[in-house]
């Protein structure tokens, strides 16, 4: 369980609008910690350097985990996606349909939080919905 203070807040290719859903986020903690101190989460060094904020959707979590952090305990972030509408594009590359936020997530937009735990093997994840 993560301390109350830590959740706060209620490339190229084929894009689409965003349909209002869940998306997450996997963030190291200490990303999370700056971002609930500052009222938004402005990425990590890898979202800055590509110029967007990496995110997937329900099914790519587990990838994502695997692909970014391996052997790393992280903080895995649900976002109402509705309440980014306005900067979210849907956008392909080799591993599928991927949700990209084109400006800064504010923790509001951000309705839970959850520590993901390495286990040796892979990452603990929760249940995660669509919706």
């Amino acid at each position: 369980m993560l301390p109350s203070s830590l959740c706060a807040g209620p490339i190229g290719g084929r894009v689409r609008r965003m349909q209002k859903r869940l998306i997450y986020k996997l963030c190291r903690m200490d990303d999370w910690q700056t971002a609930v101190a500052a009222g938004t989460f402005t990425g990590s060094e890898h979202d800055k350097r590509d110029g967007f904020i990496h995110c997937s959707a329900a099914d790519q979590v587990p990838g994502s985990a695997a692909r970014y952090f391996p052997g790393e305990d992280v903080v895995l972030l649900s976002i109402d996606s509705g309440q980014v509408a306005d900067i979210v594009k849907w956008e392909e590359n080799p591993r599928g349909l991927f949700p990209h936020l084109y400006g800064e997530l504010p923790i509001t937009a951000v309705t839970g939080v959850e520590f993901v735990r390495w286990n040796g093997e892979d990452h603990v994840l929760p249940y995660l919905p669509d919706a």
